[in-house]
């Protein structure tokens, strides 16, 4: 007997099996093929990941799939083995996992579409026809004729040759054409000349290319400004010119556009995109050319990992530290990670990028795991900029904006420079306060207040998005003396406006960068060298180029430098080496000031004094010395809840039944609440659990995910696991 064994998107952890449909050949079974099965009262896409002779299940009670989707597997052995590793690495339902590396129109149990260009050619009426025939339809004879002369066409080319698609249209209806899929012919990948390489890079670049056709990994660590897209670049065109894919993930996608489009001048070659912005049907069209081999490059953000490719020769992973390479619900993976043993499945190698590199993918090339290119000044006539803080104590701020601070930006505007300033809190205010009663706007299904949206005149939960009208009177006591409390990136943009009359303002945060092009647009307009003061969020620190900015000031270092996290310090250098790092990137040189209240404080003197690279050592040093992530490895088990004391219970019951057979080496902390006890009106609970090596708190898991299974849930409780956590509170 064969049974199939399916993956199949359910909140169960484990694989299904099914019968095969009636007159199937078993033996051109693939896996990655897709079936449609029932499941329940539902019909649902299920992955075929393996033909086995035998099952646990009741023979007689098991059910037959309906029908096979696909005449061949869709995805390639690596990934599928990638898949496999995923389910069971990060203890998430495979059906969810095997899920990811299809486009939304396969995962709904489409059909593939035709990959071909449209095109068109002569029917048999048509080719019988006289050359006379049409003298009165001019255009569709002259159609006729480039048909005649050509024997097939595209519709792009027939248009551009004056045939219109109304003109192309009546000749189908007189039944003198008929469509046909035509196949593209591609040239070969090309490579503009690069830059010349300094020899930081060049010693960096045939390090790599050496590495092309095995597995190795390599972090590049690069000083802001110091070429390593460029070394991305040339070892791409190596590795085209070996006949084989690129994958690039960027960690946002408001980085594609800028991305794309240096790539695009630097290559002739086929270039697939991946972001959450495109179409279903772009996004199908980048997968199907990805997995055939007609996409030379893939660029794309978290979820390209797990793209299908034909021959994949190379990973690379920009701004590896960045935090948005970690899936934060779902399927909480790690891209980065997930890139790693990837390369290792496929036998290629993987290059992380990184100014600021993660403590972690640091850790590993410091034990000699990963190769350590470094490159440690500017390329080019790029100058790293001055640190110095402005000491605020006691100084009457305007939104948040000191005298020093705006000197100095006049200062840069009047040499005709740019000025970025750095706020990372978006909206009006932090919050509205009554003065009469204390009444303050809180969200009712968050532990947290509303921020003051000034011009939309709204209030917003920044957390679970509910919005409510801006109040002109309180809610409790009727008394009209609202005042607001904190600062925001609306409300320094308007400060901004009266103090620098006639200077562009350009405000880059989520509530002014929307749509996929917006944020390419106005790099454009702020790089056509214009003086200008860019204000924003974290949003401008990823990767962006801009060569003509003098002087970053960063508004607010305090907000950054109190943190609960055991991750806090090392995303404040990050972030602030990051902001830094905008300035003096061309000839134009840098400064940096912070504004502060601790002047004094130990993290903030090492920004100004330390770079990032032994800032980041003395971290590691820390680590090892509490056990913390690289040196011990961890793993969060939540519960969301409407009924708090519910979650509480079921994580205690779960702490009970599984102590007892967890290995040595692990240990359980909690129940304990998150740092927002409520979001979205459901209580979060946790319990983290710390092991000494991957192997142990992987034992640790499975024992968890068992008897977590076991347990009984409570109403509307739902559980979850978080293998190498980046949010622990």
């Amino acid at each position: 007997m064969s049974i199939l064994r399916l993956a199949i998107p359910t909140p169960l952890r484990q694989l299904f099996d099914y019968l095969p449909p009636a007159g199937i050949n078993i033996e051109a079974l693939q896996a990655g093929t897709r079936l449609q099965v029932p499941f329940g009262s539902r019909q649902v896409t299920g992955y075929l990941v393996d033909v086995v002779s035998d099952t646990d299940q009741d023979n007689s009670r098991l059910k037959t799939a309906n029908a096979v989707l696909d005449a061949a597997s869709l995805l390639s052995p690596g990934t599928i083995a990638l898949c496999d590793w995923a389910a069971r690495y990060y203890h998430h339902p495979p059906g969810d996992v095997f899920a990811a590396a299809f486009p939304p129109r396969l995962r709904q149990g489409k059909a593939q579409l035709d990959n071909g260009i449209r095109g068109w050619q002569l029917s048999t009426r048509g080719k019988g026809l006289p050359a006379d025939a049409l003298s009165r339809a001019p255009k569709q004879a002259a159609a006729l004729a480039l048909l005649r002369a050509q024997s097939q066409a595209s519709h792009e080319a027939l248009n551009a040759a004056g045939a219109s698609t109304p003109t192309l249209r009546a000749l189908r209806e007189k039944e003198l054409i008929e469509e046909v899929s035509l196949q593209a012919v591609h040239q070969p990948p090309a490579a503009r000349p690069g830059l010349t390489l300094n020899e930081e890079q060049a010693a960096a670049l045939s390090g790599l290319q050496t590495a092309l056709g095995s597995f190795s990994c390599h972090l590049l660590e690069g000083v802001t400004g110091s070429g390593k897209t460029e070394v991305y670049l040339q070892l791409i065109a190596r590795c085209l010119a070996d006949g084989q894919q690129a994958m690039v993930l960027i960690p946002e996608i408001g980085l594609t556009p800028q991305t794309l489009s240096r790539f695009e001048q630097r290559f002739d070659a086929r270039i697939a995109v991946f972001h959450s912005g495109l179409t279903e049907l772009q996004r199908y069209k980048a997968w199907e050319a990805a997995r055939d081999g007609r996409a030379d490059i893939i660029i794309g953000t978290r979820s390209a990992v797990f793209t299908p490719l034909h021959k994949l020769g190379v990973i690379i992973v920009d701004e590896e530290h960045d935090g948005s390479y970690k899936q934060q619900d779902g399927f909480r993976y790690s891209a980065r990670d997930v890139a790693v043993k990837r390369a290792q499945l496929e036998g290629c190698p993987v290059l992380l990028g990184s100014a600021t590199p993660s403590l972690e993918s640091l850790h590993n090339a410091l034990q000699g795991r990963y190769q350590h290119p470094r490159l440690s000044a500017r390329a080019g006539s790029g100058t790293l900029p001055t640190i110095r803080t402005e000491d605020v104590r006691g100084e009457q701020l305007q939104a948040g904006l000191s005298g020093g601070l705006i000197d100095a930006a006049k200062k840069a505007l009047g040499r005709r420079e740019q000025v970025l300033l750095f706020l990372n809190r978006r909206g009006y205010a932090a919050s509205v306060l009554c003065h009469d009663c204390g009444w303050l706007a809180e969200c009712s299904a968050c532990d947290a207040r509303l921020t003051v949206h000034r011009r939309q005149r709204q209030l917003r939960c920044h957390h679970c998005n509910a919005r409510r009208p801006l109040p002109s009177q309180c809610p409790e006591c009727r008394g009209n003396r609202l005042l607001t409390q904190g600062l925001g990136t609306e409300q320094t943009e308007d400060t901004l406006l009266s103090l620098f009359p006639g200077i562009p303002i350009h405000r880059v945060d989520s509530d002014t960068i929307q749509g996929r092009d917006a944020m390419a647009s106005l790099v454009d307009r702020i790089n056509a060298g214009e003086p200008c003061i860019l204000l924003g969020t974290q949003m401008l620190t990823k990767g962006h180029h801009f060569p003509n900015v003098s002087l970053i000031g960063i508004i607010d270092a305090d907000a950054l430098l109190f943190s609960a996290d055991f991750r806090g310090e090392e995303r404040m250098a990050q972030l602030l080496t990051q902001v830094a790092g905008r300035a003096g990137r061309a000839e134009t040189g840098g400064q940096v000031i912070m504004q502060t209240h601790y002047p004094d404080h130990p993290a903030v003197l090492a920004m100004i004094n330390t770079p990032f690279a032994d800032q980041a050592r003395a971290m590691l040093t820390a680590r090892q010395a509490s056990g913390m992530p690289p040196y011990g490895q961890l793993l969060m088990v939540r519960t969301d809840c409407s009924d708090q004391s519910a979650g509480e219970r079921f994580l205690q019951q779960l702490r009970q039944a599984s102590e007892s057979a967890l290995p040595k080496g692990c240990h359980i902390v909690g129940p304990l609440p998150s740092a927002m006890p409520r979001r979205a009106g459901k209580f979060r609970s946790q319990l983290m659990v710390m092991g000494n090596t991957r192997s142990t708190l992987q034992q640790c898991a499975s024992a968890l995910v068992q008897r977590a299974t076991s347990l009984r849930a409570a109403g509307d409780l739902k559980w979850s696991i978080d293998i190498d956590p980046q949010e622990v509170m």
